[in-house]
């Protein structure tokens, strides 16, 4: 069908990194599947690719709506609002990730210990140690926050035997560059059919809204 031939067309372009014809291929094929979360969620992360958070966030909060097949729409949304410097948006979306793992109601994914890190940060922050705590060393579980996790609990540590601490803004959670490759490699659509050959160049949706 013709909505089966836009996803193919915007998984390939995605694995050829053209991200302007990838968009406009998952554009339509959510224009003729306005209810599949995973067309939603791919055309999200395409806004992403092409530096648009704001309308990537607009794509995953659609994807929870009509219910997120696939279970990543969430964590995907908490960490756009993180880059939007949405802090609410963030912590409301990272807790509320943790708390349906703990509860099994979502699996846990690779990102998890991202959530764990800004949510310590976030409470630290605030003063609220004991939340920090938890969060700090739920961190100290995963290689790629481990280090991050242990300067944490020294820095809560500190905090409460001082009754003044303060928090330092110098371990505050940066995602080094590995750690997005990394993850990155968990996130990539599997390949599908190849051989296509390159469409002119696609209208330009780049200031238009989706067709929800």
């Amino acid at each position: 069908s013709s909505g089966i031939n836009a996803e193919y067309g915007g998984q390939t372009y995605e694995l050829l990194k053209m991200h302007t014809y990838c968009l406009y291929y998952y554009m339509e094929a959510q224009r003729l599947r306005p209810t599949d979360s995973r067309m939603i969620v791919a055309l999200g992360e395409s806004y992403e690719k092409l530096h648009q958070p704001a309308k990537a966030k607009k794509c995953y909060m659609r994807a929870l709506n009509v219910g997120d097949q696939e279970d990543i729409a969430m964590i995907r949304l908490a960490k756009v609002c993180e880059k939007l410097h949405d802090e609410e948006g963030a912590v409301r979306w990272y807790s509320k990730y943790v708390d349906m793992v703990n509860s099994a109601e979502l699996e846990a994914g690779d990102d998890i210990c991202l959530a764990h890190r800004y949510l310590a940060h976030y409470y630290l922050r605030n003063d609220r140690l004991s939340e920090a705590d938890v969060h700090a060393h739920k961190c100290c579980e995963f290689k790629e926050t481990k280090n991050d996790g242990k300067a944490l609990v020294r820095q809560i540590a500190a905090h409460r035997n001082s009754g003044s601490g303060v928090y330092n803004p110098r371990f505050a959670h940066k995602t080094s560059n590995n750690l997005r490759v990394k993850l990155a490699l968990h996130n990539t659509p599997g390949s599908h059919k190849r051989g296509r050959s390159t469409p002119p160049p696609p209208p330009d949706h780049s200031d238009n809204d989706m067709s929800f």
